[in-house]
């Protein structure tokens, strides 16, 4: 039966009691999985295992295999009792699982700001860099023995979402945990190569095909690459492969807002959005129903590439011409 949609806010006391007075656990993750996602939910599994709670983690989509290094596969035939999302911000990121668990979900544990307060519970820090800082923090007031397969999935979630460390959201306690997790033996060199040093040829391919036509816009300050299908199709990239293309959109001397649309099947395209300050990228992508963070934000519209393009610069021109104007807009 669906709960109520009325979201009690919880402090880490508070979920941590929860998490021990509760079992059997399916943990989601959101769609197009990436490390954040991955490394909290089945960092999370682990150290709940640790209690002696049963977990299963569930993707609506494939998880691609360079995260092998810490998917946990193990199964145990129980009945659902509890159901957690973990790093997301709204329900209709969970994709095809949407339909089967809205009104069901018993617990978000989240970092972003413009997460919908959809599920009955909600644990959310904004000012973590990422979810897994979140997850780190769950486990280790817990009282939790962390591992090195925890400390794998939970610093892949980290080095990910920081972008190797070097994003703006990083701050003194993601160092801090980073550091805890080097001395229980992560091995980071080897995860920071994966996730960073190493592209498929598929992937070179589709970057020289993105470049190649992408476009710059308001004086310069905003670039725009498109993966369209046609590229996809070209290239054979997975979506593994797309991971880790926004952030080339804001590499340009000069750029403040990155736009990068993925066309997902025909006529539906995921804008990523990523900006300096003073722009707001999640503030942009609020204008057409999405979210995110500061500088690094999401959303989904459904049209034309023109069209999709279109919208999206309507908003970021909207933002420049705010800010040439003198308006605060942080």
């Amino acid at each position: 039966m669906p709960m109520s949609n009325v979201c009690e806010v919880l402090t880490l006391a508070d979920i941590c009691a929860y998490l021990k007075e509760r079992d059997n656990y399916v943990v989601l993750t959101h769609t197009n999985p990436d490390g954040d996602t991955l490394g909290s939910a089945y960092g999370l599994k682990l150290g709940l295992k640790k209690l002696g709670k049963r977990v299963q983690v569930v993707c609506c989509d494939e998880i691609p295999h360079k995260y092998d290094y810490f998917i946990d596969d193990s199964e145990c035939d129980f009945v659902p009792e509890t159901v957690v999302a973990v790093d997301v911000a709204d329900i209709k990121l969970l994709g095809d699982l949407y339909e089967r668990f809205e009104g069901r979900i018993d617990l978000n544990i989240d970092h972003h700001v413009s997460n919908t307060h959809y599920a009955n519970r909600l644990y959310l820090d904004a000012d973590a860099a990422a979810c897994a800082e979140c997850v780190y923090e769950i486990l280790d007031e817990l009282g939790i023995e962390f591992d090195r397969d925890i400390a794998n999935a939970l610093y892949t979630g980290l080095s990910t979402d920081t972008g190797c460390f070097k994003y703006g959201n990083v701050t003194d306690r993601t160092h801090r945990i980073a550091a805890k997790l080097y001395r229980i033996g992560v091995d980071a060199s080897e995860i920071n190569r994966i996730m960073f040093d190493t592209k498929s040829k598929s992937r070179v391919q589709m970057e020289m095909m993105v470049l190649n036509s992408a476009e710059f816009h308001f004086e310069d300050r905003c670039m725009v690459m498109a993966i369209t299908l046609d590229v996809q199709r070209k290239t054979g990239c997975s979506r593994s492969d797309m991971e880790g293309v926004p952030p080339m959109s804001r590499s340009v001397e000069g750029v403040l807002a990155g736009v990068t649309l993925k066309e997902n099947r025909e006529g539906e395209f995921k804008i990523s959005l990523r900006t300096y300050a003073p722009l707001d990228a999640s503030a942009i992508c609020g204008k057409l129903g999405g979210g995110g963070h500061k500088a690094a934000a999401g959303c989904t519209v459904i049209g034309s590439l023109e069209e999709a393009k279109s919208a999206i610069l309507a908003a970021v021109k909207e933002a420049l011409e705010e800010l040439d104007a003198g308006s605060d807009i942080t």
